[in-house]
């Protein structure tokens, strides 16, 4: 490992998760800057271009960044944390390495292919959160579909739900796929309000999907960053 490698960083911080199945757990936060997906209702536009990476960090700044806080629960995100290929494998390769750490969930958007970090990181620490595109994100065209059946029971399986196409499209994708992640619906507040996706998951019969509200929209303003 090359704790030397230098990665772009928008941001280190502490709080509370927000969603999945962590949410509400104290969380350390590293945010990789960079996308390769650009999902019409992103809310977190600072973390790719136009805009520059606010700073580069080695791997051993990264760390030290870790180690000063106290949370066990670590959310690598982005932007997309697994586009820097190798140099992302090996920041996850430390991160696990870390004993402070009992968790590291990786938000990932679905158009990388999971199985090189699969293959070669074998901690039992480091989850997987998908965020599968739906029609509503304008780019499930970009979707590596292998990805469905390489996540495990320990991984996560998120839908950002615009509307209802969005809605069925979800629901017959799982109906259609051996999915052994936890399967996360989530509204665009905007455009489907919380309680309709309820609704809708109680008519189908979805008693095996989550709901995934968003935490820190209720708690600080939706546009508040490092929080």
């Amino acid at each position: 490992m090359n704790e030397a490698l230098r990665i772009p960083i928008v941001e280190i911080y502490e709080t509370v998760e927000g969603e999945g199945t962590r949410a509400g757990f104290p969380t350390i936060f590293v945010r990789l800057f960079g996308c390769n997906l650009r999902c019409v209702w992103c809310d977190t536009p600072y973390s790719y271009p136009p805009g520059k990476a606010e700073k580069v960090m080695t791997v051993r700044e990264i760390l030290e960044s870790v180690r000063s806080y106290k949370s066990t629960h670590l959310c690598l995100t982005g932007g997309e944390p697994l586009m820097y290929g190798e140099s992302s494998l090996q920041l996850l390769q430390a991160l696990s390495g870390l004993e402070q750490l009992e968790d590291i969930h990786v938000e990932t958007n679905g158009a990388i292919d999971l199985a090189p970090f699969l293959d070669r990181i074998v901690s039992p620490k480091v989850r997987y959160v998908m965020d599968f595109k739906l029609p509503g994100s304008g780019e499930t065209e970009r979707m590596a579909m292998d990805n469905l059946r390489l996540l495990r029971a320990s991984d996560e399986l998120k839908f950002v739900i615009a509307g209802e196409a969005d809605f069925h499209a979800a629901r017959e994708l799982l109906a259609a796929n051996d999915v052994k992640a936890v399967p996360l619906f989530g509204p665009v507040w905007e455009t489907m309000p919380p309680a309709k996706l309820v609704d809708l998951m109680l008519e189908y019969g979805l008693s095996g999907v989550r709901l995934n509200l968003q935490l820190h929209k209720l708690i600080w303003d939706p546009s508040a960053r490092g929080v």
